[in-house]
């Protein structure tokens, strides 16, 4: 597809990202979706509220009402298009920089469309064919103001709240100034946890920290940890889809090898588990272990949860799926990636132990990540070719379900574009630093001498 990528449409705003083309895009969705009523929502960015009003008049524009349930969590919103029964616009950039935003559209049923829906709705878009409504068949507005209470109910009601109570936990938490600084508190407090923040107040300049929940931009966290001696640490994206912890030490805990850890803990032999192809050999060793089969598929929660509905049409039970950034998802409690259900279910396990034994099993590996970035859809292709022409010289297995990864056996590497940056990404896993660095750097090298 040319406008929706791996996790809905984002960019830089006042480039990409523009009033007029986001209220294009709620026309289109409108228009394809027919719906009587559908839901805005937005996280914290300095240009959410104007992106949401320009989604409420391209929806209105096409004759939908519009429930204007203002900052949230997209997990709050997807709990709130699942309890009424009505599609949502989701305004958010989820771990992007501060000048990104985007849209990420909903069903009715709370789980983000389906390629084949977005196809659809691209098409209109592209097109410019909106089934506008004359001015006394315009759509109304209204505000909505419980959603992130309701939302918080229905965590508390999904989790082992007296588990958890019991563990008497002290959590030290990072929202990032994001979405989650609005419920994730008040969600471990009422868990019976004390809770102590950093970044905790929604800012959409986001001053604290980059909304990206990676190890370079967490320190504030793993220093919170030690200063209050913290039980664990958790922090979210700007949308709070996404968890990351820090240990009790702490030490920031890699995010494969939380969902191992939490993969281990849902799996029975015979299950099936749903990841993207730069998935870990920690999920690898996990399901071979138990028993599960592991299904891969290209980078992104839509590629994901697609396959995840596939397999449980088939009759497969998938309970546990995600990628190692953070993004988990539980199928059984809801069809969508939820930090704070995430971290709930981390807290479960720390009923019994500490969070560095906790993934202690799960070590062993280390993992790179480097970037190369390019200003124009020639340079992408530039990057593109000379990633096919390493993959074809090396000599290791290739897997090409989102862009190339090479096995070698004892440590691979992955180069795909990115979905929702002008990117291409480049990851390796192996059981020594000095390994991972090697593959990255061999493939990075490659990259640069393409764009000279």
């Amino acid at each position: 597809m040319k406008v929706f990528g791996s996790s809905g449409v984002r960019g830089v705003v006042g480039e990409t990202i523009t009033p007029a083309f986001v209220g294009r895009v709620a026309k289109a969705a409108g228009s394809t979706l027919g719906a009587e009523t559908v839901a805005v929502a937005r996280d914290t960015r300095r240009t959410g509220e104007m992106l949401a009003d320009a989604a409420a008049g391209g929806l209105a524009a096409v004759g939908s009402d519009v429930h204007r349930l203002g900052v949230a969590p997209t997990p709050a919103a997807q709990a709130y298009a699942e309890r009424e029964g009505v599609p949502v616009v989701m305004i958010t950039a989820s771990h992007n920089p501060p000048a990104y935003n985007g849209v990420k559209l909903v069903g009715r049923d709370g789980i983000e469309l389906s390629r084949d829906a977005l196809e659809r709705i691209e098409d209109r878009l592209l097109a410019d064919r909106y089934e506008t409504k004359a001015w006394d068949e315009t759509g109304e507005s209204e505000r909505v103001e419980n959603t992130r209470r309701a939302y918080v109910d229905q965590l508390l009601a999904a989790v082992d709240r007296e588990r958890i109570a019991d563990a008497d936990l002290t959590v030290a938490l990072d929202p990032g100034h994001g979405a989650g600084a609005l419920t994730s508190p008040e969600f471990f407090r009422e868990l019976g946890c004390r809770v102590v923040t950093v970044n905790a107040q929604p800012d959409g300049h986001f001053p604290g920290r980059d909304p990206e929940p990676v190890a370079e931009n967490l320190a504030d966290l793993g220093a919170l940890v030690r200063a209050t001696d913290a039980d664990v640490g958790i922090a979210h994206d700007g949308d709070a889809d996404r968890a990351i912890f820090y240990d009790e030490h702490g030490d920031y805990i890699e995010g494969d090898a939380t969902l191992a850890a939490l993969a281990e803990a849902r799996l029975d032999a015979g299950d099936t588990a749903v990841s993207a192809v730069n998935v870990s050999q920690r999920l690898v060793d996990v399901t071979n272990r138990v028993g599960a089969d592991l299904e891969l598929t290209p980078i992104g929660s839509t590629y994901i949860i697609t396959r995840i509905r596939e397999l449980q049409n088939e009759g497969e039970a998938v309970p546990v799926a995600g990628e190692g950034n953070g993004g988990i998802l539980f199928p059984n409690y809801r069809l969508a990636r939820d930090g704070a259900y995430t971290a709930a279910s981390f807290l479960e396990l720390l009923a019994d132990q500490p969070a560095s034994a906790a993934v202690a099993d799960y070590g062993g590996y280390v993992n790179v990540r480097r970037n190369v970035e390019y200003d124009s859809d020639a340079e992408r292709e530039a990057l593109l070719a000379a990633v096919e022409e390493y993959a074809a010289e090396a000599d290791a297995d290739p897997t090409t379900t989102d862009g190339y990864r090479l096995d070698y056996g004892d440590a691979w590497v992955l180069a795909r574009p990115s979905g929702t940056e002008p990117v291409v990404r480049i990851y390796a896993e192996a059981r020594d630093r000095d390994r991972a660095e090697s593959l990255v750097e061999g493939v990075h090298d490659r990259l640069l001498a393409a764009l000279e």
